[in-house]
């Protein structure tokens, strides 16, 4: 029932107009096109954590007017891209793009969702769609966050799953 509820949302998600706070939003991370930027994991901090002691990195890379490409290093791998689109009918739409080394999609990978409707200028969530249900059950709860900071200075990338932080890295936008 959960997730029948959940795809319902997702459904209603994919059809909102972008509102003018997403337009915001995405217009301020648009500005940093063409640079890049360090982060730090704040949580989980575990040894154990495979993100422990590696250098994260974001690039600002614009796709065209209405999207953006942010590859996201961890260490070595290159793996990463968090797709940011937005579209006047169907909202700002988050997706993480995994692909191998030598460029050919992971097998998990074009999973996210769009955004709710009550995001700020400084904030967009974005609650799993019904692909990332159907490709990741146990991810179906998922919650991704882009957060600015009030001064614009730090991005925020956060994950909750069902209601429960599993990670946030923070990005020095200086």
């Amino acid at each position: 029932m959960l997730l029948f509820l959940h795809s319902l949302l997702a459904l209603w998600l994919a059809f909102t107009p972008a509102t003018k706070d997403q337009k915001q939003f995405f217009k301020a991370l648009k500005a940093h096109h063409g640079k890049s930027y360090t982060g730090t994991v704040v949580t989980p901090l575990r040894d154990n954590d495979p993100f422990a002691g590696k250098e994260l990195k974001i690039f600002f890379q614009k796709a065209s007017s209405d999207s953006l490409r942010v590859p996201f290093w961890v260490g070595d791998d290159t793996s990463r891209t968090w797709l940011i689109t937005i579209d006047k009918k169907t909202g700002l739409l988050l997706k993480h793009d995994h692909r191998h080394a030598d460029g050919s999609p992971d097998s998990v990978t074009m999973y996210g969702g769009h955004a709710k409707p009550n995001g700020t200028a400084l904030s967009q969530s974005f609650p799993a769609d019904a692909f990332t249900a159907q490709l990741l059950p146990a991810a179906a709860t998922n919650e991704w966050t882009l957060q600015l900071s009030s001064d614009k200075k730090v991005l925020s990338y956060i994950l909750k799953r069902n209601g429960q932080l599993r990670f946030q890295a923070d990005f020095k936008l200086q």
